[in-house]
């Protein structure tokens, strides 16, 4: 397994490309519960947020002028250097940048009102985790909360069915309408049983929702609301245009507080 030296280097390889090679769950186009959850924040000029696993900072726009402060971290640093080109030098004095591990927040504890985690809770070592878990717990005020979005592997099995359910349609015999399903959805990049997902160097955790209430209520979690992020069905997704009448494929965005 890679430690978080090498996976740092990874991101960081990729930052250039980072908004072209994931979905990405803030685009207009997305529906995503995560902007209501923002939104209901009373009296934000007096609140800090964090924004944690920033990556190249897209969040920041709508973060940063609406917080009275902004801590944006990631472990990457060449995520951290896009992200800082977000920032005019009119917000400059309200953001603050931190280039480290997710876990690293000693000296923030007990200061953040929000927490911010999009598709950032990834990394394929679940000890990882859960420390990182406990150490946002730790980072929140007295009715502070922590939201997010985190990939999902239940999505990867409905995407599955239907491009099984596809191949079948066209006549296939039921072992090649498993090949052409299991080759059309990437079978080959992810580890089911474990919830993982390993592509260009990266390795990510993709999350069932039983995973995401159970290891939030190990890390101290007392609520736990769940949503979904749900994604058109384009030609980013194999097949996606054909889908056009079915359910659309989702992330889970999640509300959690102490």
């Amino acid at each position: 397994m890679q430690n978080t030296q090498d996976q740092d280097r990874q991101w960081s390889r990729h930052a250039a490309r980072y908004d072209e090679l994931f979905l990405d769950a803030l685009d207009p186009s997305v529906e995503n519960p995560l902007w209501a959850a923002l939104d209901a924040v009373a009296d934000p000029q007096s609140r800090t947020v964090a924004d944690l696993g920033c990556g190249t900072g897209p969040l920041l726009p709508r973060l940063v002028g609406r917080f009275g402060r902004v801590v944006a971290l990631d472990f990457a640093p060449a995520m951290i250097a896009r992200a800082r080109t977000r920032i005019d030098d009119s917000h400059a004095d309200t953001v603050t940048f931190e280039t480290r591990a997710m876990h690293d927040l000693d000296d923030y504890a007990g200061q953040f009102d929000v927490v911010v985690a999009i598709n950032s809770l990834v990394m394929p070592d679940v000890r990882e985790i859960d420390r990182t878990l406990r150490a946002i717990r730790a980072s929140l005020r007295p009715g502070g909360q922590f939201l997010g979005v985190l990939p999902s592997m239940d999505a990867i099995h409905y995407h599955t069915m239907l491009l099984m359910d596809q191949a079948l349609d066209r006549g296939l015999e039921i072992e090649e309408a498993e090949r052409s399903a299991a080759f059309h959805a990437e079978h080959q990049y992810y580890e089911f049983a474990f919830g993982r997902f390993q592509f260009l160097g990266l390795r990510q955790k993709f999350w069932q929702p039983f995973e995401i209430r159970h290891r939030m209520a190990k890390a101290g979690f007392t609520s736990v609301e769940l949503g979904q992020v749900l994604y058109p069905w384009d030609e980013s997704m194999a097949g996606g245009t054909d889908f056009a009448d079915h359910p659309r494929s989702w992330d889970w965005s999640f509300v959690a507080r102490p």
